[in-house]
């Protein structure tokens, strides 16, 4: 993934986590709540089989790079991460952070079932 500075990371993005309460009637009810929104760049996926494959099931995968934080640094594959302009949901599959640990990047994908 290319290196970028902060004019690269022109989208808004939020984190939510899952948040499990009982109702009061021995029911878990469960929804997302909006931890915290940052600055985000998106790499959309292009070649290879598993691509092609998961386009062909409308699955979206995607690369999107946030500058590493305490926030950030937080997030795991449990959380999902939104679209701030466009409201599209993304299943957080895998959280990698770059080698001099300034960016992390989130293999997302759109089309899928979030937690």
């Amino acid at each position: 993934m290319a290196k970028g500075g902060a004019g690269t990371l022109r989208e808004r993005v939020s984190f939510s986590v899952r948040n499990e309460q009982d109702d009061g009637y021995g029911n878990v009810a469960s929804g997302w709540v909006e931890q915290f929104q940052d600055a985000a760049s998106y790499t959309h996926l292009r070649g290879g089989e598993t691509i092609i494959a998961a386009r062909l099931e409308n699955r979206h995968p995607v690369v999107i790079r946030v500058r590493a934080s305490t926030k950030t640094r937080s997030v795991t594959a449990d959380w999902k991460l939104t679209d701030k302009r466009t409201g599209v949901e993304y299943a957080i599959r895998d959280v990698t952070h770059d080698v001099e640990r300034a960016y992390i990047d989130f293999l997302c994908e759109s089309g899928v079932a979030i937690g």
